[in-house]
């Protein structure tokens, strides 16, 4: 087994003692949830409901013998009628009156009642300013124990005429006890179906993958250069069978591969080896024509320049030439490509140069700077250029105007150039196939040309990408990121 993965047993053990752990779970949180739930519901109704009992019974009281007006002296006989009123609905409250002087406490002797203790400033401006006109605290130290509201009281012309203090105590000791007891029997319930599901896991677990350990083996022993067994396993399940059925009969096709693959893989080599090298020395050939032609329309023996232009154009062909060169020695030493040799060059110098072999007008050249030095092969950035403005400029259709943009930009995380045309696109079903080897939309070409200059970019660290619209054009993208 690689480390740090599970076996298939493991994850079906597992996942057996996982179901029932998460079931039970989940049962549990739905049973706190829901008495909870069904706990709070009781007590908010409970409460609002003897709430508006006292408030009835003492809106009865105080229109019965006309004393809304709370700011006026306590009677006794009043006083004990408001304190009847808890009796009756085994209440405790207390009443103040619209500017929070305490006028009735159900809890307080007459004679005991402090009216210097106003009530907050901040609860009745709270309270006043409610839509309600009721604010409910909770005590904090005893959450879902003990809460008390506040409430403006109106008279029979519904104007206030004083505040109800009003606490509610919940009894939750018998609920709590009944909860508890039947945590402590499920619990019980599920830590034996826990222990049973261990030992079912342990024996499916095993059953299920003691066929899969036999393919496992025989696979390991599997090879090119090896004997190779077929399988037999007897009474195995339908899918097991299969894959035994599937693996006797690679088996028996890759005994039949490996001759062949013997006889093709140098016959192979050689073909891939002869097409990218054809094409890496066919590659200049068409650009150095081109430059040859376009020089000889534009040579003019009295232009005062001639001098500087036959140097530019000797040196554009002996990088090309060079090219050539390094490609057909690596061939003849049986090597790879030239392999990059790194340096530091003006990327927009060499740029300019590979364009200038082109067709005079065709391709505009634009950068943010004039000068960009960068570590690359100078040789193999002058073939990705060569390769991508080849295949611009023979992408646009005839009839039309080739039309090449080259852009390079300098950003923070490194260097970015796109090259544009006005060609025909790519279409849908070629999008994916682009970078691919030997994949291709001309007829004469070997489709290596995009294939070597991506790896070429990637080579040195960057990446390529395109858009494209059909019959529009196509927008190659490189990206070179500063090291770090």
């Amino acid at each position: 087994m690689a480390k740090g993965k599970f076996s298939l047993r493991s994850r079906v053990f597992f996942s057996m003692i996982l179901l029932v752990v998460m079931t039970s779970l989940l049962i549990l949180g739905a049973t706190f949830f829901q008495y909870y739930s069904q706990s709070d519901d009781y007590n908010l109704r409970r409460s609002e409901r003897k709430e508006s009992q006292v408030k009835n019974h003492l809106f009865y009281i105080l229109d019965r013998d006309n004393a809304f007006d709370l700011s006026k002296k306590k009677q006794s006989r009043l006083y004990n009628i408001l304190e009847s009123i808890s009796l009756i609905h085994k209440v405790e409250y207390a009443l103040y009156s619209l500017d929070g002087i305490p006028y009735f406490y159900s809890y307080v002797e007459l004679g005991s009642l402090d009216q210097s203790q106003v009530l907050d400033s901040d609860i009745t401006k709270e309270l006043l300013e409610s839509k309600r006109k009721r604010i409910t605290i909770q005590n904090e130290k005893e959450r879902g124990k003990f809460q008390y509201s506040y409430s403006i009281l109106f008279n029979k012309s519904n104007e206030p005429y004083g505040i109800l203090y009003f606490p509610y105590f919940e009894d939750v000791s018998f609920s709590s006890n009944e909860l508890n007891t039947f945590l402590i029997r499920l619990f019980q319930i599920y830590f034996f179906m826990l222990l049973v599901a261990i030992i079912i896991a342990y024996f499916i677990s095993s059953y299920m993958t003691r066929p899969l350990e036999t393919i496992r083996a025989r696979i390991d022993q599997t090879g090119l250069l090896k004997g190779n067994e077929k399988i037999y396993i007897s009474n195995a399940s339908k899918e097991v069978d299969s894959l035994v059925n599937s693996y006797n009969s690679m088996l028996d096709a890759l005994e039949e591969s490996i001759a062949k693959l013997a006889r093709s893989e140098r016959e192979q080599a050689w073909q891939e080896m002869a097409k990218q090298v054809a094409h890496e020395i066919k590659n200049p050939l068409t650009p150095m024509r081109l430059s040859i032609q376009s020089f000889q329309q534009r040579f003019d023996p009295g232009d005062p320049k001639i001098n500087q232009k036959v140097m530019d154009f000797s040196k554009i062909m002996i990088e090309q030439i060079d090219t050539m060169s390094e490609v057909a020695t690596a061939f003849s030493d049986f090597a790879t490509l030239p392999e990059l040799r790194i340096e530091t060059v003006d990327v927009v110098e060499i740029t300019s140069l590979s364009i200038d072999i082109f067709e005079l007008g065709v391709i505009q050249f634009t950068c943010s700077e004039k000068e960009i030095f960068w570590d690359i092969d100078r040789t193999q950035w002058i073939r990705i250029m060569t390769n991508l403005l080849q295949n611009a400029i023979e992408s646009v259709p005839l009839g039309r105007k080739p039309l090449i943009q080259v852009r390079i930009q300098s950003e923070a995380s490194g260097l970015r150039i796109e090259i544009e045309d006005n060609g025909s696109g790519i279409s849908a079903q070629n999008i994916d196939q682009v970078f691919e080897p030997k994949f291709t939309t001309k007829t004469g070409g070997m489709g290596l040309g995009l294939a070597i200059v991506k790896n070429s970019i990637d080579s040195l660290n960057g990446s390529i990408t395109y858009k494209s619209q059909e019959d529009k054009g196509t927008t190659f993208i490189i990206q070179l990121k500063k090291e770090a």
